[in-house]
């Protein structure tokens, strides 16, 4: 689903922020992407969404070389693509529907569609009792299921989620992760960029970890609770 191989980055001041970066996610993986600020964890989601281009090596999503993607198919790649933000990224100026109707209304579905997709996101998150309000009104945590029934109403095949947690306090943190557990168990593709290592530890999860650009490790950590042997994963130790 999501292929890396020998990828760099460099941008045009000179700083490396991806060197040489390979691994694989499956189709239906829950991955997790952690390393210290300025990592190259956001500058590799950026490669995912055909924001940046490699200054190397080749990246491959769902079949198709990013490499080779034409500008006019960059929007019909991001439509299968969903993004979370850290801060929400919300419009204030309208209400929790509009939000996540958003990318709905920008390719064009028509309105009886994006009523029934909206509503069942925001089903699916909790917030459909809330539709008619503007976000100012919900708490940080709603604001961040709002932004998760955006990024998943049109259905796509892969999630990427930037800090999404970053805000948040242990509870409603374990709220998200259980959201994303669960589109996950639907088959969805999740990469969840985190810092916080506890948390990730919990999930039992692969976790991807750069430090400096390199891909430092690829492995599941041991959990807080369990007295199971770290499984690892690749050649990066």
């Amino acid at each position: 689903m999501i292929h890396f191989d020998r990828v760099a980055k460099r941008y045009s001041n000179g700083f490396e922020a991806l060197k040489s970066v390979s691994f694989d996610i499956a189709a239906g993986e829950m991955v997790f992407l952690t390393g210290h600020s300025g990592a190259g964890k956001s500058t590799l989601l950026k490669l995912i969404m055909a924001m940046e281009q490699p200054s190397r090596g080749q990246v491959l999503v769902n079949g198709s070389n990013l490499n080779r993607l034409a500008d006019r198919h960059i929007p019909l790649h991001r439509r299968q693509i969903g993004v979370v933000f850290q801060n929400h990224q919300l419009l204030f100026d309208r209400s929790v529907f509009d939000n996540v109707a958003l990318p709905l209304v920008i390719a064009g579905f028509p309105p009886s569609d994006v009523g029934r997709r909206v509503r069942a996101a925001l089903d699916k998150v909790g917030l459909l009792h809330k539709e008619a309000r503007n976000p100012l009104e919900l708490s940080g945590g709603e604001q961040q299921r709002v932004g998760i029934a955006r990024a998943v109403v049109n259905k796509p095949k892969i999630l990427l989620a930037d800090e999404p947690t970053g805000n948040l306090d242990p509870e409603l943190s374990a709220e998200i992760m259980e959201l994303f557990r669960q589109f996950n168990e639907v088959g969805v593709t999740l990469l969840i960029a985190s810092h916080d290592i506890e948390l990730l530890r919990r999930q039992q999860k692969r976790v991807l970890a750069l430090r400096e650009g390199e891909l430092l490790s690829d492995q599941v950590p041991t959990a807080l609770h369990s007295d199971g042997a770290k499984g690892h994963r690749g050649h990066h130790e």
